[in-house]
């Protein structure tokens, strides 16, 4: 059973109940990952360049661009062939090696943000010590350590998964090989997995959560220990484009993870998924660019400086 395991093919149904998706899909999901590579790298480039961003704020926003951009490009390219050209056959190997990077990333990006929550905490807890406790070699432990724990997380799962044996239906019904909709496809043998699964996802969302909240109440204390309200205004704008960018995230994967089960609950796991793979990476550098002063000094520097360089 397992070698017919390792050999069979699946086939993503995608949106395939929709008319028109050459007409309509493929320009909006094509516009929203080039927009989001766009974006992403833009955010990367004026980071890389200018050296006053060479601090350790941007240095994960940096990981948090590049780690967008990852994700984004594991799932849709592959569901704007299947709308394009119609062929939803995928093998078994292609498939695993998707779902394996995806929830990498996607890990990767929730440690990503507890680790921009203690940088925040550091910076408006001890803004006189910052960056000596934020030192390079610290950054880049911290960063190392997202990425090692996502790939480790996700290939101990991804292992689990593909031991299944998969002899009945082969149709995976959302737009990439998505963990959850690949455990329908054999419900009597994935008792073991899906607690396994339930208590990972407690486990890493529950202490990232906890984290992520602990160094905000530390941080909310300090503010209102701030005596003008411009201060704290000042102080918690720093914050807030981080806040907004957890918030986001948050959000739309507890909603894709805690809804309830019903006839429907397929065709909106793939919406929400949608949201989260292509718009959430797409508004993050949108938020940061646009309320942060730094970063928008920045490009204005790099982009109007060329500009005049050329003119004159």
């Amino acid at each position: 059973m397992e070698n017919v395991t390792h050999v069979i093919d699946f086939y993503i149904v995608a949106f395939s109940n929709i008319f028109g998706q050459k007409v309509f899909l493929f320009p909006i999901f094509l516009s929203l990952y080039l927009i989001c590579l766009l974006w992403n790298i833009l955010i990367f480039v004026i980071i890389f360049m200018d050296p006053q961003l060479q601090k350790p704020m941007y240095f994960f926003l940096l990981n948090l661009s590049f780690v967008d951009v990852l994700y984004s490009s594991v799932a849709l390219p592959k569901l704007l062939d299947i709308i394009i050209t119609g062929y939803n056959r995928i093998s078994f190997t292609a498939c695993f090696t998707q779902m394996y990077f995806f929830n990498a990333f996607v890990c990767t990006e929730v440690w990503l943000l507890t680790m921009m929550s203690y940088d925040r905490y550091v910076a408006i807890c001890f803004p006189l010590h910052y960056m000596l406790l934020m030192e390079k070699r610290k950054c880049d432990l911290l960063v190392a350590g997202c990425w090692v724990f996502g790939f480790s997380n996700s290939l101990f799962l991804t292992i689990f998964a593909s031991r299944l044996s998969f002899c009945s239906s082969r149709e995976i019904n959302h737009f990439f090989c998505h963990m959850k909709s690949i455990l329908n496809l054999c419900p009597m043998e994935t008792v073991k997995i899906d607690l396994l699964i339930t208590v990972d996802g407690i486990a890493l969302g529950f202490s990232t959560f906890l984290l992520i909240l602990i160094s905000y109440m530390f941080i909310i204390s300090t503010i209102l220990k701030i005596q003008t309200s411009s201060g704290r205004f000042k102080v918690f704008s720093s914050c807030s484009s981080h806040l907004t960018v957890v918030l986001l995230f948050c959000l739309t994967s507890l909603t894709l993870n805690m809804k309830p089960e019903n006839e429907w609950s397929q065709e909106q796991d793939k919406i929400i998924s949608m949201l989260y793979i292509a718009v959430v990476p797409l508004l993050n550098p949108i938020v940061y660019s646009l309320r942060n002063k730094e970063v928008l000094k920045a490009s204005k520097n790099i982009f109007f400086k060329d500009h005049l360089h050329l003119k004159f």
